[in-house]
């Protein structure tokens, strides 16, 4: 419907709505009359897409926070822009429960009947049913690949068509919706009457209806189909038909919470007319002034040089799997991290690569900072007060800017400033320092990031033996024989014991050829995504590439 607006205009209305862009006087009632809730206050503000502005987001229960988040259509596999959405606001769920200490019921619908199934069914010659399950299963495994956590419940369309057409019924009842000869039924827009339009201020005109439509105006929308000859249909008081697609979200979500919803989640483009309309259907049915709170909306993935957003339809997309075979899913959730939720963010591989580099810098340090702790990282007198005060501003940062709409581009950069201060203090030095050892501040340091990483869903540490898979159990324990075996040819070469000054020096000339060997065996390691590294007493591991994947390095 957006596009009826021309592109610019489209642009300006979802950067308002996300309070990227300029003020702008609106003509529709928008945050006008917004009904602060009464209840817990999490603590956190919010830019609320009702009222465009940040609202302290109080929720009536902190046991129990009501969250509907608009579910997929299942008909193709899920691509990156689908997954930006669902994985920025997995971050903010997890932040909400870990950090802010609510627990969170969180219903997700499906949508398993609708127009582009019908089509794809007819194309493959197989059932909308058989193909709408193949499809939520694969949106199931993408989002548990990339770590997104499974709603408290999913809801199907085809599981509540008797609920959807008591709640159609209640809206005619209600004088909102009327049906027609041919068997529809449409919601009465112009019955709402100024109150329609609060959530993007201004409605974008309809598209042009064609000659037989039996609508009573143009921006009136379907609440009931009636069927096509060969398509699915379900019996009801107008006759053999389907839902329309805004009816769904509000009957299922009414179902769970009734006439009342802390948050609604959702990417921008469902702003108008999406979810514009479910806020219409459902404060016409409840009949009360405020159903949803508070409405979050994330900003479209778009790939990079392209102001278009990654879609479908455009055909400039990238499926969830195809990604996952270049990037670990602890990477995409970075990238994600490193923009607002709100803001539209560019897809590249340059991008990614920058993420993954963030990932490996976080976990690179968290393994010096431990191999110091065990001693064999030797490094000079370490400034403790320094790391103390750096650790305490860190987590007061965090804390602010997590509370601040979720302010997740100044979390990551108050974090990789205390990785930077840590590392520092993390100087190697040739010969052991006579002064007192500092390993409990870096104890701390390693703990406040790890359980930071794990809170947003990423993992530094993991066992190096992945359950079930034998072959990965088999090479570490390959790599670990081998640079034991080195370490043991390493001292060796490098022992002199009590010998005199010249023998020695006709020992290391002796034994060159065997730190030449472990220096080329390292160096060929490498190719193999293999790191070696030599501290002091001992030498440790790793898995290049998958220190994002959280493998912990051998020790």
């Amino acid at each position: 419907m957006l596009r009826t607006l021309g592109t610019s205009l489209g642009a300006a209305l979802f950067a308002s709505t996300l309070g990227l862009g300029p003020r702008r006087a609106m003509s529709g009632p928008c945050g006008q009359g917004w009904l602060q809730p009464a209840g817990h206050d999490t603590g956190v503000k919010v830019y609320n897409s009702l009222t465009r502005r940040k609202d302290p987001l109080i929720v009536g229960s902190a046991d129990a926070v009501s969250w509907y988040s608009c579910g997929p259509t299942v008909y193709d596999h899920a691509h990156l822009g689908h997954a930006c959405s669902y994985v920025r606001f997995d971050i903010i769920r997890r932040i909400l429960t870990r950090v802010f200490g609510c627990n969170i019921i969180m219903v997700m619908g499906i949508t398993d009947v609708d127009d582009k199934i019908i089509k794809r069914a007819n194309e493959m010659n197989v059932s909308p049913a058989s193909l709408a399950n193949v499809y939520e299963e694969d949106f199931k495994q993408d989002m548990a690949a990339l770590k997104v956590l499974p709603p408290t419940v999913y809801l199907r369309v085809t599981e509540n068509i008797p609920q959807i057409i008591s709640f159609i019924e209640g809206i005619i009842a209600n004088g909102h919706a009327y049906s027609t000869g041919k068997g529809n039924v449409y919601f009465d827009v112009q019955s709402r009457g100024d109150k329609y339009g609060k959530l993007v201020g201004v409605a974008p005109g309809p598209i042009a209806e064609p000659g037989d439509s039996d609508k009573r105006h143009a921006s009136d929308f379907a609440l009931w189909k009636t069927a096509k000859p060969q398509e699915v249909f379900w019996t009801s008081p107008w006759g053999n038909g389907r839902p329309g697609w805004h009816i769904e979200c509000s009957t299922i979500s009414s179902l769970v919470f009734g006439s009342q919803l802390d948050i609604h989640s959702g990417g921008i483009d469902l702003a108008f007319p999406h979810h514009e309309n479910e806020i219409a259907q459902c404060e016409v049915f409840h009949q009360c002034k405020q159903w949803g709170n508070y409405f979050l909306h994330s900003g479209h993935l778009h790939v990079k040089g392209n102001e278009e957003k990654m879609s479908k339809s455009l055909k400039n997309y990238i499926t969830v799997k195809d990604f996952l075979k270049a990037f670990p899913p602890d990477v995409f959730r970075l990238f994600c991290m490193r923009s607002s939720y709100r803001s539209a963010i560019d897809y590249s591989g340059s991008s990614m690569l920058e993420a993954k580099h963030l990932l490996l810098a976080a976990a690179a340090f968290v393994e010096d900072a431990r191999a110091y702790i065990k001693g064999q990282l030797v490094c000079g007198p370490i400034r403790e007060d320094v790391l103390w005060e750096r650790l305490s501003h860190t987590k007061a940062t965090v804390k602010a800017a997590l509370a601040d709409d979720f302010d997740m581009p100044r979390v990551v950069d108050a974090i990789m400033d205390l990785i930077h201060h840590g590392n520092r203090q993390l100087k190697v030095v040739a010969k052991e320092p006579g002064g007192p050892r500092s390993p409990a501040v870096f104890g701390s340091i390693i703990s406040y990031i790890e359980q930071f990483f794990e809170t947003v869903g990423i993992s530094l540490v993991e066992q190096q033996c992945v359950s079930g898979d034998s072959s990965s159990g088999t090479l570490h324990s390959v790599v670990e024989e081998l640079v034991r075996f080195r370490l043991k040819v390493r001292q060796f070469a490098l022992a002199t014991g009590e010998a005199t000054r010249e023998a020695r020096q006709q020992q290391r000339l002796e034994r060159q050829p065997l730190l030449e060997a472990c220096d080329t065996l390292r160096q060929d390691l490498v190719a193999h995504g293999i790191s070696i590294k030599d501290r002091s007493s001992t030498s440790t591991w790793e898995l290049l590439g998958r220190r994002s994947d959280g493998h912990r390095p051998g020790s």
